[in-house]
């Protein structure tokens, strides 16, 4: 099974990669093999089955809110790699936008 609308060159010029014939060659008949499993699948009746993100359920473990201490001031400066007068420095970043 050939599909011409994959395009091995445009995927790896895409991508940045330079690839050779023979990997563009085994590239393509692996990508024909992948979508011929996807057509596989496409036969399957799935009329009476509901839409889902996943394929188990999944529940978020919630926690209470609660407002605790911090650190103080003084044992974060410590912990940082640079500090001046109370402060953390960062390196200076400028970009061109």
């Amino acid at each position: 099974m050939s599909h011409p609308h994959i395009d091995v060159h445009r995927i790896a010029r895409l991508a940045r990669l330079e690839l050779t014939e023979d990997e563009v060659a085994s590239y393509s008949s692996q990508l024909d093999e992948i979508i011929g499993y996807i057509d596989q699948l496409s036969e399957l009746d799935v009329s009476g089955i509901e839409p889902t993100a996943n394929a188990i359920a999944l529940s978020a473990p919630m926690r209470d809110d609660i407002v605790g201490t911090s650190l103080p001031a003084s044992a974060l400066i410590q912990n940082a790699p640079d500090h001046a007068q109370q402060q953390i420095r960062v390196p200076k970043v400028v970009t061109d936008a």
